[in-house]
């Protein structure tokens, strides 16, 4: 999604209840890496977001109606090992 002139990537977890995990760990190193890597290839294939900037966004969904939503805006950043 575009946020202005970002070019914003949105991970949505959903967790029914979090007896286990809440939702926003889920997005762990390796799914940041895919992340990253899908972007890196979006903006291969799409030179009009070449040069845009980038960000990462996290929304978690707990309840079985959506109970808790958070929108973790800039959850993370990219690192050169996750290219």
């Amino acid at each position: 999604m575009m946020d202005g002139r970002c070019l914003t990537f949105v991970e949505v977890r959903f967790r029914q209840s979090n007896a286990f995990t809440a939702p926003a760990p889920t997005v762990d190193h390796r799914k940041q890496a895919k992340l990253v890597r899908t972007a890196a290839m979006f903006a291969a294939r799409n030179p009009r977001f070449a040069s845009a900037t980038m960000r990462f966004d996290v929304i978690a969904v707990e309840g079985s109606r959506g109970d808790a939503i958070r929108w973790y805006r800039d959850a993370f950043r990219p690192h050169d090992s996750a290219l």
